[in-house]
């Protein structure tokens, strides 16, 4: 089940998958030496990961019921790579993320039960189309973020162990992110 102790009624939550740690310190290392413009915040490499369904404020039945569709859909993984980086949203960009290919669209697949298993569920849907990344950087209100000389974003590959079930804490000076729960994508 969960770990953890809480008091809330709620959780602002998610379902995520995490890059290695070779990778998440590669993608912060780049974010570091990119020149990102003001009000830039870097995401130190434990924040690193790849979502696959946001689920915002959930009471705690549904956090359960999230679980157990998370095992429903969990199943193993193909090879990840990174790819360009890419400002979200386009035209006034809050974040800069790193792109993430799923050659054998095995991502694809675990997302899009995931999401019919939580539709089912607790009756989530996902407010737009799946698209594959890591954010590596945020930008508050009045950020000027410097979108012309990023340098290469580096060539790295993964394969997710596990899919997590993530609770996010928000603090003036952003998120933190604490694993609630984990199911292994091993072969069913």
């Amino acid at each position: 089940m969960t770990r953890g102790g809480s008091q809330r009624t709620t959780e602002r939550v998610f379902v995520a998958v995490s890059p290695s740690w070779f990778v998440r310190e590669g993608l912060a290392g780049w974010a570091r030496q990119a020149e990102l413009g003001t009000g830039a915040r870097r995401l130190a490499p434990k924040g690193i990961h790849l979502t696959l369904c946001f689920l915002d404020q959930r009471d705690r039945a549904e956090v359960a019921a999230t679980e157990e569709a998370m095992h429903g859909a969990a199943r193993p993984l193909g090879r990840l790579e990174t790819g360009a980086p890419v400002w979200l949203p386009r035209r006034r960009p809050r974040a800069l993320a790193v792109e993430v290919h799923d050659p054998g669209e095995t991502l694809a697949r675990l997302q899009a039960e995931l999401a019919a298993g939580l539709a089912e569920a607790i009756g989530w849907q996902p407010p737009r189309s799946f698209r594959p990344h890591v954010t590596v950087a945020r930008f508050g209100p009045g950020a000027k973020p410097r979108r012309d000389r990023l340098p290469p974003t580096p060539a790295l590959g993964f394969q997710p162990e596990a899919v997590i079930l993530y609770r996010s804490l928000l603090h003036a000076g952003g998120a933190e992110y604490e694993a609630i729960a984990e199911v292994a994508l091993s072969a069913k």
